[in-house]
């Protein structure tokens, strides 16, 4: 019985996730879509957002796969499963992607985020 409830609670805490402080889900989030991006040796890829809150992107031919959150309506938070965290942020006209490994305080990688569906 108390693993029920613990498969429950997990149940509704990713539910909960999904939606934001005023009731939006992610499926209503301006990120969800294909990202064209670079990393850091200015080599494309793409990050593509699913409305149930997974991310995959396809750099340097590896299969790269996380969850992302929307933080505000500024930014979309990814967490990947190989530690890293990309941001891809709304700055004025423009997106901006920063990139951030387990131990960095400053971005290791930006480049422009262009969405491409």
């Amino acid at each position: 019985m108390a693993n029920l409830s613990r498969q429950g609670s997990a149940m509704l805490s990713n539910f909960l996730s999904l939606v934001s402080s005023d009731g939006r889900t992610l499926a209503d989030s301006p990120f969800v879509g294909t990202w064209k991006v670079s990393d850091s040796a200015g080599n494309p890829f793409e990050i593509t957002l699913f409305p149930s809150g997974t991310a995959e992107a396809n750099r340097a031919g590896e299969g790269m796969s996380g969850t992302w959150t929307e933080d505000g309506q500024v930014s979309a938070v990814i967490e990947w499963d190989t530690g890293w965290t990309t941001k891809i942020t709304k700055t004025d006209d423009a997106y901006v992607k920063t990139a951030y490994d387990q131990a960095a305080a400053t971005p290791a990688n930006t480049s422009a985020a262009v969405k491409a569906s």
